[in-house]
C-alpha cells in the first residue's frame, strides 16, 4: 500500500563493513511516534526477536505546545493499542507510560537509557512528519556510535519534495495545479482518455448548499471508550491541557478495525450528502456529513489510498454523486498532499511568516468559548467539546475573525496544532498562517479569505438570534465582522490593492463617502480595543 523509500535507501550513519557483516546478530531498536500506528507497515511483515520496537508518551510531545485533552488521551490510547497489538502480533515491544518510573521524558535521553538497555547495535525510524522531530533525530543519528537507518512511513502518495518541484521557484504556488497531477499520476476519477470524470477537474462551486435540517444528519455510531485511567494518568503526571477530556466516553478511534468502520459507515451513511452540505455549518449538528477520519488519517491508522479508493467506488457503483465523491477526494488526494509539500518546502522559516505584522493577542475565549458572537461561541465552542471542527468553521469563521482582528499568527497557529485532534503540524501550520491568516503574503492562497457576516449568515444558522445585528456595519450592536472586514481592507490596501481577485472588494469600498469609512473606522477601533468583551 504504500510508496517511497524503504529501510535501505536512507542511510545516516553506518559501521564499517566488517561490523554490518559479520556473523554475529545485531540487536536493532525501531522506533514508533505517536503519528505512525499502521500495522501494514513493512516493518511489521515478519517477526525478529532480534528488534525491539518502542512507542514513548512523553513531555517533550505534551509540552511543545498546550494541547486539547482529548488529543492527549487518544493519542495515548491508540498507541497503547497498537502496542499490544505488536505484542500480540510476537513483536518484542518496550513501552514507556507517561508516569513510567524509568521515562527520561526526552525522546533522545529515552533512546540513549533503551540502547544501552538492550545492548542495540542498529537504529531504526521512520520518517517524521514534523520538521522539528526531523531534525532532533538527524542530528541524534549524527553522534550515534551504532549505524542509523531512517526509512519511508509508507503512507503519503507523494514525497516531500514533490511539490516543490513542480512549482520551482515560483512566488505564488496553486493547489489546483498539484491536484490535477495528482489525479492524473494516481489515475484517480479520470476517463479512458486521461480526462476527468465528468468533464471537469472540480465541482466546488457545486459544493456550497446550506443546509436546513433535511437530510437527517447520520447517527453517529462510532464506538465509546472508556478512557479514564488514561485521563488520570496524564493528570497525575501534572500534564497542562484544555478542552473537555470526555475520558469516559470517548468517541475517537482507538485501532486501524475502528478506523475502517468508520470509514465504512462514511461512505455509506454520509458521502451522498457530504458534497452538498460540506460548507454549511449548523448548531444543530456539530459534525453534519463530514467524515471525521482526519485523526485515524493523520495517525495512519488508515491510508490515503484506501479512503480515496471507497469514495470513487462509491461514485462509479452509483452510490454518491460525483460532486461529492470529487470535494472528498480533493480534500485527501489534492489539499492534504500539497500543504505537505508546502511544509517541507517552506520550513523551518514558515513559522516566521507574518505579512500584514498582526501582533495582538487571542481573546481568552478563545480557551472558553464564552462570546456573544454566536458564529464564533458555536465554532470555538465545539473545538473545546468535540477537538474538532470542519474546515469551513476553523477557515471562515475563527480564522476569519482572527485576520481581520489581526492576533498574531504564530499565537493563532499555536491554538490551532493545540486545540485539534487531527492538528500535526505538517497539515496544520500552512493551513493556518497561510491559508487561514494570509500571513505568507499569499504563496499558499491567491487571496485572504475574508468575510462581513454576510457569508457566515448565508452558510450556517449561527446569526439568529445573535446578540449583535449581522447587518449593521456601524453602532453599538453592529456585529463585528462587518466593521472588522472593511476595516481590513482599508488597512491593508497598500499590500491588497492590486490582488486582481480582491478588485470588486476596493471597487465597492471606494462607493463609501467619507463619513461612512469614518464610522467604519471608529467602529472598528471600538471593537479591537474591548475584543476581551466581545
Amino acid at each position: 500500500m504504500g510508496q517511497g523509500l524503504g529501510c535501505g535507501e536512507i542511510l545516516l550513519r553506518a559501521l564499517p563493513p566488517a561490523t554490518r557483516h559479520g556473523q554475529d546478530r545485531m540487536t536493532t531498536l525501531r522506533l514508533i511516534l505517536g503519528d505512525q500506528l499502521n500495522p501494514l507497515h513493512s516493518w511489521f511483515a515478519q517477526t525478529d526477536r532480534e528488534v525491539v520496537y518502542t512507542l514513548m508518551e512523553i513531555r517533550q510531545e505534551t509540552d511543545y505546545v498546550l494541547h486539547h485533552a482529548q488529543k492527549i488521551i487518544g493519542i495515548f490510547a491508540a498507541m497503547r493499542d497498537f502496542a499490544q497489538h505488536l505484542s500480540a502480533q510476537g513483536h518484542r515491544v518496550h513501552y514507556l507510560k507517561i508516569g513510567d518510573s524509568g521515562n527520561r521524558q526526552s525522546l533522545t535521553a529515552n533512546l540513549d537509557a533503551l540502547i544501552a538497555q538492550y545492548r542495540v547495535q542498529h537504529f531504526e525510524y521512520q520518517l517524521p512528519d514534523e520538521w522539528r522531530l526531523d531534525q532532533q533525530l538527524r542530528s541524534y543519528c549524527q553522534q550515534l556510535p551504532i549505524s542509523s537507518q531512517a526509512c519511508d512511513s509508507e503512507h503519503f502518495y507523494s514525497q516531500r519534495d514533490e511539490a516543490a518541484q513542480l512549482f520551482g521557484a515560483k512566488s505564488h504556488w496553486l493547489m489546483e495545479m498539484f491536484y490535477r497531477r495528482m489525479r492524473i499520476k494516481h489515475r484517480v476519477l479520470l476517463a479512458d482518455n486521461q480526462r476527468p470524470m465528468g468533464g471537469q477537474w472540480n465541482y466546488d462551486h457545486d459544493n456550497r448548499k446550506t443546509w436546513p435540517g433535511t437530510p437527517a444528519v447520520p447517527v453517529d455510531t462510532r464506538p465509546r471508550h472508556d478512557h479514564s485511567a488514561i485521563w488520570q494518568s496524564i493528570v497525575a503526571a501534572s500534564v497542562n491541557s484544555f478542552g473537555a477530556a470526555d475520558a469516559d466516553d470517548f468517541r475517537w478511534p482507538l485501532n486501524r478495525t475502528e478506523a475502517l468502520q468508520q470509514l465504512e459507515a462514511f461512505i455509506a451513511d454520509s458521502l451522498p450528502q457530504f458534497g452538498d452540505f460540506q460548507d454549511a455549518m449548523s448548531r444543530r449538528s456539530w459534525r453534519l456529513f463530514h467524515s471525521l477520519l482526519s485523526f485515524a488519517l493523520n495517525t495512519k491508522m488508515l491510508n490515503p489510498r484506501e479512503v480515496v479508493e471507497r469514495a470513487e467506488q462509491a461514485y462509479r457503483q452509483g452510490h454518491a454523486p460525483l460532486a461529492a465523491a470529487e470535494g472528498f477526494i480533493r480534500q485527501i488526494l489534492g489539499w492534504r498532499e500539497y500543504v505537505r509539500g508546502v511544509y517541507w518546502a517552506k520550513m523551518p522559516d514558515y513559522t516566521a511568516h507574518n505579512y500584514f505584522g498582526h501582533d495582538r493577542p487571542l481573546p481568552a475565549w478563545f480557551w472558553t468559548g464564552e462570546t456573544q458572537m454566536n458564529c464564533l461561541a458555536a465554532a470555538i465552542g465545539q473545538s473545546l467539546q468535540y477537538a474538532y471542527a470542519h474546515h469551513i468553521q476553523r477557515l471562515m469563521v475563527i480564522g476569519n475573525f482572527a485576520l481581520l482582528a489581526g492576533l498574531a499568527p504564530e499565537a493563532v497557529h499555536r491554538w490551532y496544532l493545540g486545540v485539534y485532534i487531527d492538528a500535526f503540524e505538517w497539515v496544520e501550520l500552512p493551513n493556518t498562517l497561510g491559508m487561514s491568516q494570509f500571513a505568507d503574503g499569499g504563496l499558499l492562497a491567491t487571496k485572504p479569505y475574508v468575510s462581513s457576516a454576510a457569508y457566515i449568515d448565508r452558510m450556517s444558522d449561527y446569526c439568529k438570534g445573535c446578540h449583535y445585528d449581522k447587518k449593521a456595519r456601524t453602532g453599538e450592536r453592529a456585529c463585528p465582522f462587518n466593521a472588522l472586514y472593511w476595516d481590513f481592507f482599508i488597512r491593508h490596501r497598500d499590500k491588497l490593492n492590486h490582488n486582481p481577485r480582491l478588485s470588486m472588494v476596493y471597487r465597492n469600498l471606494d462607493r463609501f463617502t467619507a463619513a461612512e469609512l469614518e464610522a467604519i473606522t471608529r467602529r472598528a477601533e471600538t471593537v479591537l480595543e474591548d475584543l476581551p468583551g466581545l
